[in-house]
C-alpha cells in the first residue's frame, strides 16, 4: 500500500458512522418534529383536534415532558454500561420511541399520555447510548474522532431541520387538510398525521440499524459479565425516579417549595466544593457553577418550543407572497443557523487557539446572546397593538439564540469533560444532563406566564427572560476570576 493510499485510510471513518448519522438524524426527526407540533395542540381548541388546554396547563406538561426526556437518560446510560449494552439499549430505545409517535397518532387523550411516558423513556435509553458508539467507533487517541463527532452533530441538526416542515405540513397546512377531505379522512384529525409521520422516521432508524449492525463489530456490545449490582441500580435508578417525582409533585398546591429544595443542591454543592484543598474537588465547584448557568440557558431557550411558538402561531403573519406558512416551520431556523454558522466557529476556535476565550467568557457570551433575543422581542410585543407582526422577528431572534447556543452548548460538554477527573467522566456528563433536565423544567414554570392577548403583559414577559438571562451573564462576569482558579489550569 502506497502511503497515500495508507493516509487515505486513516482519515477515512469507520463504516459505522455513516449508519450511526442516518439513525441519529431519523430519531432526531422524529423528537422535533412532535416538539414543533407539542404545545401548539395542546392549546388547540377542541373543535380544531387539539385539547383545549390553557397556556400555563400546556406549558407545565411540555417543561415536564423536556425534564423527563433528559434526566432518564441517566438511568438510561447506566442500564447500558452495566446490562444491556448500547447496541440493544439504541435498539429498545428507539422501539419504545417509535410505539410512543403511534400511540399519540391515535385521535384519543388517553393514548397522547402514554405516547409521552413511552417517548420518555424511549429517548432516556438512546440519547446517551448512541453517543457513546459514536466514540467506542474510535480507539483511544484517534485525531478522527473530534471530526467524526462533528459530523454526526451535523445528522442532529439536519433531522432537526427537515422535521417541523414535514409535520408541520401534515398537522397544520390547509392544502393537506383538503387532500384529507378528499381521501375520506377528518382533517380536524390532521394533529395526528404529524405525529404519525415522527413515528415513521423513527421507524426507518431503528430499521436501518438493525440491518447494518455487522459495521459495529464489538461496539456497543454488552459487558462481558453484567455488573447490575442491587445497591448501585437502587441508587441510580431511584434517585433518578424519585427527583422526577419531586420535580412532578411539585406543581402540586402546598408543594412548591420542592422546587426551591432541588434549585438549592447545585448551591450547596459549589459552598462545600469551593472550600476543599485538592483541585479535583475544588473543579468539582466550577461544574456546579457552570450547572446552574446552563441550567438558566436551557429554561430560556427552551421558550423556543413553548412561548415563541405560541407567537408564531398566533401573532405573527404567516402569509407570505400569498401561501399561509404552517407556524411549525419557524421551529426550523435554529437548526438552519446551526449548520450555517458551526464551521464559522470552529474555523474562529482553530485560527484563535490559546487565545481563545476561556470557558466562562463563552459562557457570558452564549447568555448575553440569548438575552438579546429576547430584549429584541419586546419591541415586537408591542407591535402587536397594530395586529400580527412580521416573520423577520423570529428571524433575528432565532439567529441571535442560535449564536448564544453556539458560544455555550458545545463548549460546556468540552469543559465537563475536561474538568471532571478520569474516574468521574460518565457521572460529570450525567450531571450536565440533568442542568438541561432542570432548566426544562424552568421552562415549563416560565413559560406558564405567556400572555397573547395583551401587549404590555406580553412585553413585560420577554423582559424579565431578558433580566432573567442578563444578570445570570452579569454574575458570571463577577465570578470568572474565581471560577478560573478553581478551574486551575482548564480553560
Amino acid at each position: 500500500m502506497t502511503t497515500a493510499q495508507l493516509t487515505r485510510s486513516e482519515a477515512r471513518h469507520p463504516d459505522g458512522l455513516a449508519t450511526l448519522f442516518m439513525v441519529e438524524l431519523w430519531e432526531r426527526f422524529s423528537y422535533y418534529g412532535m416538539r414543533a407540533l407539542l404545545v401548539l395542540f395542546m392549546v388547540a381548541p377542541v373543535a380544531s383536534g387539539g385539547l383545549g388546554f390553557g397556556t400555563a396547563e400546556a406549558a407545565l406538561l411540555y417543561g415536564n415532558y423536556t425534564m423527563a426526556v433528559y434526566l432518564l437518560s441517566i438511568p438510561g446510560g447506566y442500564t447500558a454500561d452495566h446490562l444491556l449494552g448500547a447496541r440493544r439499549s439504541v435498539m429498545m430505545g428507539g422501539l419504545v420511541i417509535a410505539c410512543g409517535h403511534f400511540a399519540m397518532a391515535v385521535p384519543n387523550d388517553a393514548s397522547f399520555y402514554v405516547g409521552l411516558v413511552l417517548i420518555a423513556l424511549g429517548t432516556g435509553l438512546f440519547k446517551p447510548n448512541i453517543s457513546a458508539m459514536v466514540g467506542g467507533l474510535y480507539p483511544p487517541g484517534d485525531a478522527r474522532r473530534d471530526a467524526g463527532f462533528s459530523i454526526f452533530y451535523m445528522g442532529i441538526n439536519i433531522g432537526g431541520l427537515a422535521a417541523p416542515f414535514v409535520t408541520g405540513f401534515l398537522a397544520q397546512s390547509a392544502i393537506f387538510k383538503s387532500w384529507l377531505v378528499a381521501w375520506g379522512f377528518d382533517p380536524v384529525h390532521s394533529w395526528h398525521w404529524g405525529f404519525a409521520a415522527a413515528g415513521v422516521g423513527m421507524t426507518l432508524s431503528i430499521g436501518l440499524f438493525y440491518l447494518r449492525l455487522a459495521q459495529f463489530g464489538s461496539v456497543g456490545g454488552p459487558p462481558s459479565q453484567p455488573s447490575l449490582s442491587v445497591r448501585s441500580a437502587i441508587t441510580v435508578v431511584g434517585g433518578s425516579g424519585g427527583l422526577l417525582a419531586a420535580l412532578l409533585a411539585s406543581d402540586q398546591p402546598g408543594l412548591e417549595w420542592l422546587r426551591y429544595v432541588v434549585v438549592a443542591i447545585p448551591v450547596i454543592a459549589i459552598a462545600l466544593f469551593a472550600r476543599r484543598e485538592d483541585l479535583e474537588q475544588r473543579r468539582m465547584a466550577a461544574v456546579f457553577v457552570f450547572f446552574i448557568a446552563a441550567m438558566i440557558f436551557w429554561a430560556a431557550f427552551e421558550q423556543a418550543g413553548l412561548s415563541i411558538a405560541l407567537f408564531a402561531d398566533q401573532l405573527t403573519n404567516n402569509h407570505v407572497l400569498g401561501f399561509h406558512v404552517p407556524s411549525a416551520w419557524y421551529q426550523s431556523l435554529n437548526p438552519m443557523f446551526v449548520i450555517l454558522l458551526a464551521p464559522l466557529f470552529a474555523v474562529v476556535w482553530s485560527r484563535l487557539g490559546q487565545r481563545q476565550p476561556s470557558t466562562p467568557v463563552k459562557f457570558v457570551l452564549g447568555l448575553f446572546f440569548l438575552s438579546l433575543s429576547f430584549l429584541l422581542m419586546v419591541p415586537a410585543a408591542q407591535a402587536t397593538l397594530s395586529g400580527r407582526v412580521s416573520p423577520l422577528w423570529l428571524v433575528g431572534l432565532f439567529l441571535l439564540q442560535t449564536i448564544g447556543e453556539l458560544f455555550l452548548s458545545p463548549v460546556g460538554l468540552s469543559a465537563m469533560t475536561k474538568l471532571a477527573p478520569a474516574r468521574m467522566v460518565g457521572i460529570i456528563l450525567g450531571i450536565w444532563f440533568l442542568a438541561a433536565a432542570f432548566g426544562n423544567k424552568l421552562a415549563g414554570l416560565l413559560g406558564a406566564g405567556f400572555a397573547s392577548g395583551d401587549a404590555g403583559t406580553l412585553s413585560s414577559f420577554f423582559l424579565s427572560l431578558f433580566g432573567l438571562t442578563a444578570a445570570t451573564a452579569l454574575g458570571l462576569v463577577a465570578l470568572t476570576p474565581w471560577l478560573k482558579r478553581l478551574m486551575g489550569d482548564v480553560r
